[in-house]
C-alpha cells in the first residue's frame, strides 16, 4: 500500500491537466484500478488481519479520492485566473461606437398624431387585430350582405373570425362596455388588413387611426373644429380644410376631409395632382344605429367619428413614392429617416 500511494503522488505531481488527473482516477480508484484490486486479497488474508487490511485499504482510497479532487479544484482555479487575465478588459481604451437607428417613419407620425389628440383629453384604445364579424361589420350598421363590404375585403380565419380591416371594431366595443352613457373620447391606432393587391398605393396590410367622439349636443361643427385644428398641428398653421359629402355605412352625414397643399400653399403642383388639395381622411356624425345597437339613445346622444392612413400621411410628408418601402425593412431607406428630431410631426420640423 505504502508503494501504491509513493506511486500515485508521484505521477500526480507530474500531472499538467485535467485529463491526466482523470486517467490517474480510472487507473487506482477505477473497477480494475490499482487499489481496488487490492480487496482481491480479502481472501489470503488470516481472519484477524482483515478488519485492519479493509480499514488500510479504504484509507488509502479516501487519501487518493481527496487528493484528485484538491487537484482538480487548484487546476480549475488556475485555468479561471488565467482566462481573466487574457480577458482582461482596459478600461482606459476609448468605448465602441455602437450603432443607434432611429424612429421608423411611420412611427413617427401616429406618436406624433397621439400626441395631439392626448393633448386634446383624447384616451388612446388599440384593441385586437383578430376581430369578429360583429364588431368589424354588423355593431358598424354594416350588416351580412351589405355591399359596402366589398370595399373591405379581408382574411377570414373562419365564417365569424377575421383579421380587422379598420380599427372602428375598437370603437364598437368601447360603446358597448359604455352602457349607453357617454362621454367618450378615444382614438384607435393599429395594423388593418384588407385583400388588396400591393402595388405602389396599396398594401394588404397597412395602418390606421380612428377617432370617436360620443356626448350630449356634438354637432359636425365639433367636428370640423377639432379636424381644423388636428390638420393645422400637423401640416402648418396656414392650412385650410374643405368638407366633401361623402358615404361611409357607419356615419349620416359623411363627409371627405381636405387639407390646402402644404408644398404649393394651394396654387396646384405634383404632390396635390394640381389641384391645391390633398384628400387626408373621412369622417362624419356617427350613424344612429350605430348608437342604438351599442345602448346609447340617439334622440340625447350624438357623435362624431374620424378615420386617417398615417401610411399615406408619411408618403405626403416624407416624399415616398411606394407604400412597400414602408414595410420592407430595407436599411437604405430607413437610414435616411435618422434626421428627423423627436419633437412631434409638425411640418415645420422636417
Amino acid at each position: 500500500m505504502q508503494a501504491i500511494k509513493e506511486k500515485f503522488e508521484s505521477l500526480f505531481e507530474d500531472a499538467a491537466d485535467r485529463k491526466q488527473l482523470d486517467d490517474l482516477r480510472v487507473k487506482f480508484l477505477g473497477k480494475k484500478g490499482t487499489v481496488t484490486t487490492l480487496m482481491q486479497h480479502m481472501k489470503d488474508i488470516p481472519n484477524e488481519e482483515k478488519k485492519e487490511f479493509g480499514q488500510s485499504v479504504n484509507a488509502l482510497r479516501q487519501s487518493i479520492q481527496q487528493k484528485l479532487e484538491q487537484g482538480i479544484e487548484e487546476l480549475e482555479a488556475r485555468l479561471l485566473k488565467k482566462k481573466l487575465e487574457n480577458e482582461t478588459i482596459d478600461v482606459t481604451l476609448p468605448g465602441r461606437q455602437r450603432p443607434i437607428g432611429g424612429k421608423h417613419p411611420l412611427q413617427h407620425i401616429i406618436d406624433g398624431i397621439e400626441d395631439i389628440f392626448v393633448g386634446l383629453g383624447y384616451e388612446v384604445y388599440e384593441g385586437y387585430e383578430v376581430e369578429s364579424d360583429y364588431y368589424n361589420f354588423e355593431a358598424l350598421n354594416l350588416p351580412k350582405s351589405h355591399p359596402a363590404r366589398d370595399m373591405q375585403d379581408s382574411f377570414y380565419i373562419s365564417n365569424e373570425t377575421l383579421l380587422r380591416t379598420h380599427t372602428s371594431p375598437v370603437q364598437a366595443r368601447v360603446l358597448n362596455a359604455a352602457k349607453g352613457k357617454g362621454p367618450i373620447k378615444i382614438i384607435c391606432p393599429g395594423k388593418v388588413y384588407r385583400r388588396d393587391s400591393d402595388d405602389a398605393t396599396h398594401s394588404h396590410q397597412f395602418t390606421q387611426i380612428e377617432g370617436l367622439v360620443v356626448d350630449k349636443n356634438i354637432s359636425l361643427a365639433d367636428l370640423k373644429g377639432t379636424l381644423e385644428l388636428f390638420l393645422k398641428e400637423i401640416f402648418g398653421q396656414d392650412r385650410e380644410i374643405r368638407l366633401r359629402p361623402s358615404y361611409f355605412p357607419f356615419t349620416e352625414p359623411s363627409v371627405e376631409v381636405d387639407v390646402s397643399c402644404f408644398k404649393c400653399g394651394g396654387k396646384g403642383c405634383n404632390v396635390c395632382k394640381q389641384s391645391g388639395w390633398i384628400e387626408i381622411l373621412g369622417a362624419g356624425m356617427v350613424h344612429p344605429n350605430v348608437l342604438e345597437m351599442a345602448g346609447f339613445d340617439s334622440n340625447e346622444y350624438s357623435g362624431f367619428a374620424f378615420g386617417m392612413g398615417p401610411d399615406r400621411m408619411a408618403m405626403l410628408y416624407y416624399g415616398v413614392e411606394d407604400i412597400r418601402h414602408l414595410y420592407t425593412n430595407d436599411l437604405r431607406f430607413l437610414e435616411q429617416f435618422k434626421y428627423i428630431e423627436e419633437r412631434g410631426v409638425k411640418h415645420e420640423s422636417i
